[in-house]
């Protein structure tokens, strides 16, 4: 797996006009940049609920709520083995995955387009697991936590846990109405 490392070169970082504020005027859009991926970086290790959209075998689309935690250059996932996402990704590992808000004119989307791949390595799964623990509290650390067990799951292959590394990746910011288009190219 090509996974970007602490310390690896960043990607590059473009402002699509076209889909940006700075061509059709208004107040601030003259002043619309592309976001740097540290920012956007922050964003990811930050959001909560991801929505992962995979191929199914036929060639339609699959979507559904994941939760992910960013580590070593690539976001993490878990599935049953059997479950549809999981499916999917064995027939075809192109996937997306998906976080921000649904208001018109405020706040940050990210999609993070890469390929899935299977985490056997019982070293990344350790480091994994304690970042989805730190990420997610008790909702993983807490008996009555809505994915208790996740770990232990993950450790016995009961979830299979994927890693996707940025391919490409998008995001679409809405400041009080003016709108931004960044991409970066891994």
């Amino acid at each position: 797996m090509s996974v970007q490392r602490p310390g690896a070169e960043q990607p590059t970082t473009e402002l699509d006009a076209r889909y940006s504020s700075a061509l059709h005027p208004r107040p601030g859009a003259a002043d619309v940049t592309a976001t740097e991926w540290d920012e956007a970086r922050r964003r990811l290790e930050a959001a909560e609920i991801f929505w992962v959209a995979t191929v199914r075998p036929g060639g339609g689309p699959h979507v559904t709520p994941v939760i992910a935690a960013w580590h070593g250059g690539a976001l993490y996932f878990s599935t049953g083995p059997g479950e549809q996402k999981a499916r999917n990704l064995a027939h075809d590992a192109h996937c997306a995955l998906i976080t921000g808000g649904n208001s018109l004119t405020e706040g940050f989307d990210l999609v993070v387009e890469g390929e899935a791949e299977p985490v056997g390595d019982p070293a990344v799964l350790e480091e994994v697991i304690a970042a989805y623990e730190a990420k997610y509290g008790s909702h993983i650390t807490s008996a009555d936590g809505t994915f208790h067990g996740i770990g232990d799951a993950i450790r016995r292959g009961d979830a299979v846990l994927f890693a996707v590394a940025p391919v490409t990746a998008y995001g679409f910011g809405r400041d009080d109405g003016v709108y931004s288009h960044t991409r970066w190219g891994f």
